[in-house]
């Protein structure tokens, strides 16, 4: 059984740093682009970022651009995502999913497994 597991959730106040991560298991994802999305409470599943396989590609929403940095590591079927400087907007449930290998990184339907997600609550 494939699955994706976050941890690295909680609680924190604004300008603290979090570290989330994404275990995989029952199959590797080594050769996908692999992605983090939030959803906060009434709004819609919404884009962070993105690796490519390789690590060499990232891409950022525009809202989290130089605070939180994507990583992966093949090795351990891991991605993660360091948080900095969060914001009380940030609070969110964070999923991490695996891309399908086309479409663009930006759409929730171009991504076919999906974590349980994590929650990221910032208090100002």
């Amino acid at each position: 059984q494939v699955q994706l597991v976050e941890s690295g959730g909680g609680l924190v106040q604004a300008g603290d740093s979090l570290r989330l991560s994404c275990a995989a298991s029952g199959r590797t994802f080594s050769s996908r682009v692999m992605g983090w999305f939030r959803q906060a409470p009434g709004k819609e599943r919404a884009f962070v970022a993105a690796l490519s396989w390789s690590g060499a590609t990232t891409y950022y929403a525009d809202s989290v651009k130089g605070r939180f940095t994507i990583s992966r590591d093949n090795a351990k079927n891991s991605v993660y995502l360091q948080m900095n400087s969060l914001k009380p907007e940030d609070t969110a449930v964070y999923y991490c999913a695996a891309h399908r290998y086309s479409g663009n990184y930006y759409n929730t339907n171009n991504y076919d497994y999906w974590g349980q997600g994590t929650q990221v609550t910032v208090s100002s």
